[in-house]
């Protein structure tokens, strides 16, 4: 049986596609991350408390989702509820996060895609002058407004260390967050300027392939609400391609999703009752009544106008990715207009054993951390990652994707281009699906 290899590159970690076809038909395309972490392992016995500053390291780039993700797991553990002002800053840090991690992938990883390019930074041609010649740099711009927030509201940018069990070691003064309101106003319009680029190379790249992409109907996962996203999750939202919604907790995930672990690939994979998952970007917007932000909230309009709702088509992941970045600016705005140092920021605790859940919403999708605390130290540690609720889906697409391009007569060379471009835009995270 003859197999395509097809190593990726702008994704976060190591992974590869793998089609095989026997005769004239195409019988199976994986996505195998090709890469072991084994976190899971390496925090047993470890100290419970010092988890918040141990897992950021499993990823560079989702760094604040597992801080917080660990912190809260904790707080459920010893029956803890932090004051109101830390889940304002916890929810700046999340909207940090997901500022550069939407820039990064939009303009960094999925627009040489739009582009015909291998990336941004390559030299500009005289006939694409005009409309490329700051990109890079203005890209780069909004993404360092989003590590700017996270360094200031979380201590430092990779890796942040102010959200404690109990709350948050202090917050922003009034001067450092005017000054962080008044650099994210200069940024909006810029993002809205890349953003709309960005859509018409959308729609430019639709109209030369002919399709945007595996557009079968999906089950959605998402821990925001319906309105006025906060990414600091408490529940887990299921949209079924029917329209029904069903809520359930962190703790009760494994009553209504499957995991297995394919013998091909270090990471697992989920379902819910057999059927692919869909997290990240798509699904939040999928999910969502409204932004509850104006320059957001009208992209999400001229968003549903065009493709419905839900949408399917997998390209649109990166468009709704547009719309976040704008969410996340508009609303880190909103909360630094508000007083950030005048309330307690954390309440004292007693740890104590036990088992907890902690929940986000990251840029990818849900995330979890479950821990087994005994005798003060870790016993066991389950790391729900974002990227798992999107294998299924993903290796649906690249079926889809190699249908069209493969037939009994050619292999059209399009297909290596309509790889990368299925895998990019689920964003996955190899780094942390594989700890």
């Amino acid at each position: 049986m003859p197999a395509l290899t097809f190593p990726l590159s702008r994704i976060e970690g190591h992974a590869r596609v793998v089609i095989d076809i026997e005769g004239d038909t195409v019988t199976s395309a994986s996505f195998q991350c090709t890469e072991f972490r084994g976190f899971k392992h390496l925090v047993q016995g470890v100290p419970a408390e010092q988890m918040t500053v141990i897992v950021p390291r499993i990823c560079g780039v989702c760094s604040t989702a597992h801080h917080i993700a660990s912190v809260k797991a904790l707080e459920d553990a010893f029956g803890i509820e932090p004051p109101p002002l830390a889940c304002r800053l916890r929810e700046l840090l999340l909207l940090g996060q997901l500022i550069q991690s939407q820039a990064t992938s939009l303009f960094i990883f999925t627009m040489p895609d739009r582009l015909g390019t291998s990336s941004i930074f390559d030299p500009v041609q005289e006939k694409d002058q005009d409309e490329r010649s700051q990109l890079a740099s203005r890209a780069l711009a909004v993404r360092r407004v989003g590590t700017h927030l996270i360094t200031v509201a979380g201590g430092q940018f990779i890796h942040p260390v102010k959200a404690v069990v109990g709350g948050m070691t202090s917050g922003i003064e009034p001067d450092a967050a005017a000054a962080l309101s008044h650099e994210l106003a200069a940024q909006l319009p810029q993002a809205c300027e890349l953003f709309d680029l960005y859509i018409r190379k959308s729609l430019e790249l639709s109209d030369r392939i002919g399709t945007w992409g595996d557009d079968a109907p999906a089950y959605y996962l998402s821990a925001v609400s319906d309105s006025l996203p906060n990414y600091d999750g408490d529940d887990i939202r299921l949209l079924g391609p029917d329209g029904s919604v069903s809520t359930f907790s962190a703790r009760s995930h494994r009553d209504y999703l499957t995991y297995e672990q394919p013998d091909y690939s270090y990471s697992g994979r989920t379902s819910y009752r057999g059927e692919a998952l869909r997290a990240n970007s798509l699904a939040r917007v999928n999910l969502t009544e409204s932004m509850g932000t104006p320059l957001a909230d009208g992209y999400l309009k001229r968003f549903r106008a065009a493709f419905g709702r839900p949408a399917h088509a997998i390209l649109l992941f990166d468009l709704a990715r547009g719309i976040e970045l704008v969410y996340a600016i508009e609303r880190a705005i909103q909360i630094l207009a508000t007083p950030l140092n005048e309330e307690d920021t954390d309440i004292p605790y007693t740890p104590r054993d036990g088992e907890g859940y902690g929940l986000v919403e990251a840029p990818r999708g849900p995330l979890i951390h479950h821990y087994v605390i005994k005798d003060g130290l870790v016993a066991d540690a389950e790391f729900v990652i974002p990227t798992v609720h999107n294998i299924k889906s993903i290796e649906r697409a690249l079926m889809v994707a190699a249908r069209r391009y493969i037939t009994g007569k050619r292999i059209d060379m399009e297909l290596e281009h309509a790889v990368g471009r299925v895998v990019r835009a689920f964003d996955p995270c190899i780094a942390c699906a594989t700890h």
